[in-house]
């Protein structure tokens, strides 16, 4: 008897640990294809949700060892499409939870490059070095572990007793999914997750979709853009996107009460130059990220919601209000301060000058990203387009982006204008206060809130510095901020600010299209983006008894 009990503790042990590591392998492959995001961060949160992809990874490994075939080949294909998936599960539930919208990975991953450059401007060295190691060891690290857990489970297949109990496992996950998917009941707490193929599935749809031309074909006529600029005739109009200026602003208590002062004082600029303003929502074609859509939304009068849309209209030779403006003899000017590399969609607006990074040649202090500040960008363009005598009215269009997320570092505001464009624009003190600001990514919404301050206050003090200038300001957000600040649910309304001392604009904007009075929108909405440009040129002047003359931008 004491010669065979230790034989037998140690099959018993072996029996124990075997399936210890079936049952964290199994684990391990459910897991990575069902948590969830942890709002409103990068990081995610395990659930008891079954993943059907993996219960199918299990079912194949069993047919295929029932059958009596290797399973070595079987478990690295298993392991690179698990790392796949789980790749665009955490994709899928962390752009869903931050930007409050889904992901198209086709299209926006058109973008790594632009982004990538970005980052390899603006990042420390030992950022850069440190995440180009991460993407190199971190899905090396995955494989391993998927190797590890899916051959763990192809050893277990080859155990007929352990096979049985996978199959039937795995064949139970399966119809579960089908039930629960057809709107039958299931019992208890089980709940089988969305499945992440059919994302990729989609994924391919779409390729195919757009190389057939279908997409193109699909977008439509363009929209008869026609208006005779009559009441902005001689006056330089602005067309401000402010960056994450959304709804939320005027919605909730804490950030209408943090940045009543701010706008006071925006109110007074407006009405101590002797203009007038009145605002509106509007609903935007995008939600937390992707400002570009929102931009040819309204330049074109075309909504666009997704990057498909997107690159489709901008493959055609459309008419936008650059080019209109252009043919009424105004001068067209782009304002990109975040533009860190070229910009071909400059020619397909129709404009005559970009202003991008470079060209703006800032040397002060850096803040945020790209390091220049909205106030400079205005500064910068203002000294060298507006300020000069003798000149065409001027249509200008500015893409903010010093309320960017995080939105901190914000900048301080430079009541000298003439200041802002040397070297050493703030003093010390105020500097070192703006710098000493750091995000806090579980509530940014206090930097939120410091970020619009010091948008309100650099473009009312621009109105102050042209106080005797003609000019029509168009001041609308480009979307709500991300989920994380507007929180779950949020519309993807966003304010419209309309500021001029031409009384028969506002009129018309008021008495014609629902804008109220004054800084405070109301609601409803009055348009989409796409809407607003229809809105804006019946304001702007009448439509022309016959066609527009094409000009050299035109397109008619």
């Amino acid at each position: 008897m004491e010669t065979t009990a230790p034989g037998w503790g140690g099959a018993r042990f072996a029996v124990v640990r075997r399936a210890a590591a079936l049952c964290a392998a199994l684990v391990l492959v459910n897991v990575s294809l069902t948590f969830a995001n942890v709002w409103p961060t990068l990081a995610v949160r395990f659930n008891r949700d079954l993943s059907v992809e993996a219960a199918a990874g299990v079912l194949a490994l069993v047919a295929m060892r029932a059958r009596g075939r290797p399973l070595r080949a079987a478990v690295r294909w298993l392991a690179a499409a698990w790392l796949l998936l789980a790749a665009g599960r955490y994709v899928e539930v962390t752009v869903a939870s931050l930007y409050g919208r889904g992901v198209n990975l086709y299209w926006d991953m058109q973008h790594v490059p632009k982004v990538g450059a970005m980052f390899a401007v603006v990042a420390d060295p030992w950022l850069k070095a440190g995440f180009a190691a991460g993407l190199i060891l971190a899905p090396l690290g995955l494989y391993l572990v998927a190797r590890w857990a899916w051959g763990g489970i192809a050893e277990a297949a080859g155990r007929p007793a352990a096979r049985r109990a996978l199959g039937a496992a795995a064949a139970g996950v399966l119809l579960l999914g089908l039930a629960q998917w057809a709107g039958l009941g299931v019992p208890g707490s089980l709940r089988v997750a969305e499945p992440v193929s059919p994302a990729f599935a989609r994924e391919l749809g779409e390729l195919v979709y757009e190389a057939s031309g279908a997409g193109v074909r699909d977008l439509g006529p363009p929209p008869a853009l026609r208006s005779d600029l009559s009441r902005v005739e001689g006056a330089d109009v602005f067309v401000v996107f402010l960056e994450s200026y959304g709804a939320v602003s005027w919605e909730r208590d804490a950030f209408v009460e943090a940045l009543a002062p701010a706008r006071r004082g925006f109110e007074a600029a407006v009405s101590g130059t002797g203009r007038r303003m009145a605002s509106a929502f509007v609903e935007s074609t995008t939600f937390g990220g992707e400002s570009w859509l929102a931009h040819i939304s309204l330049l074109s009068g075309t909504e666009v919601r997704d990057p498909a849309t997107n690159v489709r209209l901008m493959a055609q030779e459309r008419d936008t209000v650059v080019k209109l403006f252009s043919r009424r003899g105004f001068r067209t000017i782009a304002i990109m301060p975040g533009l860190l590399v070229g910009w071909p969609e400059g020619a397909f607006y129709g404009f005559e000058e970009i202003y991008d990074h470079a060209r703006l040649d800032y040397r002060g202090p850096p803040f945020g990203w790209w390091g220049v500040n909205d106030q400079y960008a205005l500064a910068r363009v203002d000294a060298a387009e507006i300020a000069p005598p003798d000149r065409p009215p001027a249509f200008v269009f500015f893409a903010t982006i010093s309320t960017h997320a995080p939105f901190v570092p914000a900048p301080p505001y430079q009541a000298d204008w003439a200041r802002v464009l040397a070297e050493t624009p703030y003093d010390a003190g105020e500097l070192d206060r703006a710098w000493s600001a750091w995000a806090d990514w579980t509530n940014l919404g206090p930097s939120y809130v410091e970020a619009l301050q010091y948008a309100f206050a650099h473009i009312g003090g621009y109105l102050r510095l042209l106080a005797d200038r003609d000019l029509v300001l168009v001041l609308v957000g480009d979307h709500q901020p991300p989920a994380l600040v507007s929180g779950a649910g949020a519309s993807w309304e966003v304010p419209v600010h309309v500021v001029t001392s031409r009384a028969d604009l506002l009129d018309r904007l008021v008495d014609g299209h629902g804008f109220a009075p004054g800084l405070e929108p109301r609601r409803p909405a009055v348009a989409r983006m796409d809407g607003l440009l229809p809105i804006l040129l019946d304001a702007f002047g009448d439509e022309p008894a016959a066609e527009d003359p094409p000009g050299p931008s035109g397109s008619e």
